[in-house]
C-alpha cells in the first residue's frame, strides 16, 4: 500500500513537472505590462521625473539624476519587453528586482505597507487612519455636491497611501524569476538552453 501510493506521488510529480514553466510564465506576462507603462511614464515625463528624483527638499534627492531616470526607465521598459517572450530572464529581473528595492526604500517605505488606505485593515498604520477622517470628509463633499453615484458607479473613493504593498509584491515575484528563470518549454531562453545546451539560460 506504502509503495503504491509511493509511486503515484511520484508519478503525479513527474507529470507536474512537465508544465513547471507556466507559473514562470504567468510571472513573466503579468510583470511585463506593469514594468513597461512605468518606464514608458518615466520617459513621457522625463522632466519632472528628473526634477523628482533629484530635488532633496520634496523629491528623492537622489544623485545624478538624468542618468537614475534613464537608467531605471530603461530597465523597466526594456526589461518588461522582453519578460513577454522569456529572453535573459535571469539577467533582467536582477536589475528590476533592484528598482523595485529602490521605489519600496525611497519612495514607499514610510507609508507602511497598505497600497489603499484601509483603516478596517490590521496592516493600517497612523497614517492610513488618519486618512480614513479625510475620506469620509471627501465622501461627504461629493454626496452633497456633486453625483456620487456616477462619480462611483466604476468602484468606490479611495485614498491612496502609497506603502510598499504593490513594489513589494513585484520584487518577490521577480525574485523567483531569478531562481527559476523564464520556464521550461515556455521561453526562449529554455529553447537556448536545450538547443546549445547552455543551462544558465533556462
Amino acid at each position: 500500500m506504502i509503495s503504491r501510493l509511493s509511486q503515484l506521488m511520484t508519478s503525479t510529480t513527474e507529470r507536474l513537472q512537465l508544465a513547471d514553466g507556466l507559473a514562470p510564465l504567468l510571472i513573466r506576462l503579468y510583470l511585463a505590462p506593469i514594468m513597461m507603462q512605468a518606464g514608458w511614464t518615466k520617459f513621457q515625463s522625463f522632466d519632472s521625473t528628473v526634477a523628482w528624483f533629484g530635488n532633496a527638499e520634496w523629491g528623492l534627492g537622489l544623485p545624478f539624476p538624468e542618468l537614475m531616470v534613464t537608467l531605471a526607465a530603461g530597465t523597466e521598459l526594456i526589461g518588461g519587453l522582453l519578460l513577454i517572450p522569456g529572453i535573459a530572464v535571469r539577467w533582467l529581473s536582477i536589475p528590476l528586482l533592484f528598482t523595485m528595492l529602490v521605489a519600496m526604500l525611497t519612495v514607499h517605505w514610510e507609508n507602511g505597507w497598505l497600497a489603499i488606505a484601509d483603516s478596517s485593515s490590521w496592516l493600517a498604520n497612523e497614517r492610513v487612519m488618519e486618512a480614513s477622517e479625510r475620506l469620509e470628509r471627501v465622501r461627504a463633499i461629493l454626496q452633497e455636491h456633486g453625483h456620487y453615484e456616477w462619480l462611483t458607479g466604476r468602484g468606490s473613493v479611495v485614498i491612496l497611501n502609497n506603502g510598499i504593498e504593490f513594489a513589494a509584491t513585484y520584487a518577490i515575484m521577480l525574485l523567483s524569476l531569478i531562481f527559476t528563470g523564464g520556464g521550461r518549454f515556455t521561453s526562449v531562453d529554455d529553447v537556448i538552453r536545450r538547443r546549445y545546451g547552455t543551462p544558465a539560460a533556462r
